[in-house]
């Protein structure tokens, strides 16, 4: 018995000790190449969400919100759930302008290893009253 529970630890101190390279982020490059978005939402200023409805087709790598009537599209805060080690470009750091209805934002997300890159629409519609 204990000569497996050594085997055990020796292994995973020999995992622990491998060196995964750092993105210019600091992030860590890894071996995962999935690359996609798993939800969406969009907050106001009050931190609240904004959306009635929201669609993710991760095909297509189209996102369709419904935003609530008369939400201020100037100052919305766009927060991505994304798969395990992927990371957005460009990056998100406050607030976000989606006011230009018929020129909608593109996002990119880029796997955990850097190599896959998916652009993603986000398409925004105002509920209608």
């Amino acid at each position: 018995m204990k000569k497996y529970l050594f085997i055990l630890l020796i292994t995973v101190a020999w995992v622990a000790c491998v060196d995964y390279p750092i993105d210019e982020d600091g992030l860590l490059i890894t071996e995962r190449g999935e690359c996609y978005v798993g939800s969406f939402e969009l907050l106001g200023s009050d931190q609240k969400t904004v959306l009635n409805q929201v669609a993710v087709d991760t095909v297509a790598q189209t996102i369709d919100a419904e935003v609530h009537y008369g939400t201020d599209l100037k100052n919305l805060y766009p927060q991505f759930s994304l798969v395990t080690d992927a990371k957005l470009d460009p990056k998100i750091t406050g607030k976000v302008d989606f006011s230009d209805l018929d020129n909608p934002k593109k996002y990119t997300v880029v796997s955990g290893n850097r190599k896959v890159r998916k652009e993603y629409t986000i398409y925004i519609t105002v509920q209608t009253r």
